[in-house]
């Protein structure tokens, strides 16, 4: 959740309201309304409550507009939920304007375009049978076709994978084959992208 108060955040009233959310001076019924599972932080005239489910996010949403009501603070507020298959905020309260929606929905459908990308690295001898074993699994986890390509060297294989399927996913395999390198392999300073 999302508050974003209407007026400047003059002297650090938001600061003060985030200290008696959950200080003694706070009347008991708002301090007992936000569980301590709910993470509130704030950033300028901006506060956010993170929360695991529906109903403890409920619960500080009326104990912070209570708050905001007392103080004579003015705010809007937005509700979202984090969509794990897109990686982002997805706004759910007040449901997003038209406008808004179909700039949602393009953005989908750019994330779910059929791409090729071949990503090529080098790894060493020694671990090169886990790097690529451990990156077809991670391939296939994703729902990607996957084919390799080595080209051996005297102390390194040069290995290149090429992945196709929805973008979102082809770069959450290159994100891990990123991850890979740093922890086993040098990638090569390119990668190149395939046109098939």
């Amino acid at each position: 959740m999302e508050v974003e108060l209407s007026s400047p955040d003059v002297g650090g009233a938001l600061s003060a309201l985030v200290g008696r959310l959950r200080g003694p001076d706070v009347v008991a019924d708002i301090a007992a309304a936000v569980p301590h599972d709910v993470v509130i932080t704030h950033d300028g005239k901006r506060l956010f409550a993170y929360a695991a489910d529906k109903a403890t996010l409920a619960a500080a949403r009326g104990a912070i507009e209570s708050v905001l009501d007392r103080e004579g603070m003015q705010a809007s507020v937005r509700v979202s939920r984090w969509d794990d298959d897109f990686g982002r905020w997805h706004q759910t309260d007040p449901p997003a304007s038209e406008q808004e929606q179909q700039a949602e929905d393009a953005a989908r459908r750019e994330a779910d375009a059929i791409e090729t990308r071949t990503l090529v690295v080098s790894s060493g001898k020694l671990v090169r049978e886990q790097v690529e074993a451990s990156m077809q699994d991670w391939a296939r986890r994703l729902g990607l076709e996957c084919t390799l390509i080595e080209h051996p060297h005297l102390l390194t294989t040069q290995v290149a994978f090429t992945v196709t399927g929805p973008r979102r996913r082809v770069q959450e395999f290159a994100n891990g084959l990123r991850a890979q390198e740093r922890a086993t392999i040098r990638t090569e300073t390119t990668v190149m992208l395939s046109p098939l």
